[in-house]
């Protein structure tokens, strides 16, 4: 048999299988929580409409009172936090991607493997194909009748 060598495909196909993988897990999901989501949509239809008017009313007196220069200066240390974090957060999303294509390549990987390796031991080994045909004589070649 042979020794299996250990392949390590690049980064981003570990994550775009990850990805396949876990999208295909959260669709097996959405019958449910869509069902759930609709039946909430209903019991809590009535009440999210009464409570719309007195919202408004009290964003209004809200605004008229706000002092947006204040808010202005804070925005870009705010907005500069918030960069870092969603950053960190993409990283380490990416990086369990890439595990978790690991995961899923490597079980085919693995798989597909242990069938070629039962077919190799189950057919002729290389060094008999090798001696049948170099017991074979070679054919001689032709010469070739002169033309005028």
């Amino acid at each position: 048999m042979t020794e299996q060598t250990k392949t390590r495909f690049p980064a981003p196909l570990y994550a775009a299988a990850g990805a396949g993988d876990m999208a295909v897990e959260q669709l097996r999901k959405l019958p449910a929580v869509l069902t759930e989501i609709s039946e909430r949509a209903a019991a809590n239809f009535r009440t999210y409409n009464e409570q719309a008017g007195t919202k408004a009313a009290e964003l209004r007196d809200k605004a008229s009172t706000t002092d947006f220069e204040a808010l202005r200066g804070n925005a870009a240390s705010v907005a500069t936090s918030f960069a870092q974090i969603a950053q960190d957060r993409a990283v380490a999303a990416y990086t369990a991607l890439v595990a978790r294509g690991e995961r899923v390549v490597g079980t085919g990987v693995v798989e597909a493997a242990d069938v070629v390796n039962a077919d190799l031991a189950t057919t002729e080994e290389p060094a008999a194909i090798e001696a049948a045909e170099k017991a074979q004589p070679t054919p001689k070649p032709r010469k070739r009748a002169a033309t005028k």
